[in-house]
């Protein structure tokens, strides 16, 4: 299990276990890891742990969350890494973590009444290595940011898994899960991510509506809290849209 280590100016101030598959670092008193200090935002920070392996991710802060002095959005922690938020730092310690140099996979909403557009903006995100934010309707346009380079070749000792998707706008449309950390769903509605570790893909909840829980549904069930062992065959039903996961070897 990893750690998070609070230090200000060299002093530590803390010790944190990731013991938790959603921990939250900022400035509220109801965060997981809390810095008080007006240089952290209320919610700075989400820190996502998956066996082994933590991936952070800024919440939309004012200052902006640094790893290893670099301006970071979604990163895959690793041994050793420093993670600045406003003075303090956070040193993470896990010699076990096997995160690699993948990033996040880039995101994008796809929405109803534009099949085509979107139909095309999943094509262009696959072909470039892009995640899809695969999202149920939303209000308004949401634009795709593009990816900078194609994606590694899939590792020869890990299955690819894939999701088609069987409704909505690009039914029948297959996305490839070849990055370590795929975010799914519409954010205010019902958000998870899929993490692709040696041991195979899990599915965790992240969000919900506020109004409940609102866990992801896998073949007619909520897998709840924890997180869940994919296996090939699998229905997910995901913020309106229904997927189905597959695995190639």
């Amino acid at each position: 299990m990893g750690k998070l280590v609070l230090s200000l100016n060299g002093a530590v101030q803390g010790e944190f276990q990731l013991n938790r598959e959603r921990m939250t670092v900022g400035r509220k008193p109801d965060n997981d890891i809390q810095i008080d200090n007006l240089a952290v935002s209320g919610k700075h920070a989400l820190v996502i742990t998956i066996l082994d392996d933590s991936f952070l991710e800024d919440l939309g802060s004012t200052n902006g969350t640094y790893v290893n002095g670099k301006l970071i959005k979604k990163h895959a922690l690793r041994d050793g890494d420093v993670v600045g938020i406003g003075k303090h730092e956070l040193k993470y310690v896990n010699e076990h973590a096997t995160a690699d140099d993948e990033e996040f996979e880039k995101t994008m909403i796809i929405r109803p009444g534009s099949a085509s557009a979107a139909v095309a903006a999943a094509k262009a995100a696959q072909d470039a290595g892009a995640a899809v934010h695969a999202a149920a309707a939303a209000p308004r346009a949401v634009s795709a940011p593009a990816a900078s380079a194609a994606p590694p070749p899939p590792s020869s000792g890990m299955p690819l898994g894939r999701l088609q998707v069987l409704n909505g706008p690009i039914a029948g449309k297959e996305l490839e899960l070849s990055k370590a950390l795929i975010t799914l769903g519409k954010p205010g509605v019902q958000v998870a991510v899929i993490s692709r570790r040696p041991q195979g893909y899990f599915l965790t909840h992240i969000e919900g509506d506020g109004k409940s829980n609102n866990y992801p549904i896998v073949n007619g069930s909520a897998i709840g809290p924890q997180a869940y062992a994919m296996k090939s065959g699998d229905i997910i039903e995901l913020a309106g849209i229904k997927m189905e996961f597959t695995v190639t070897r």
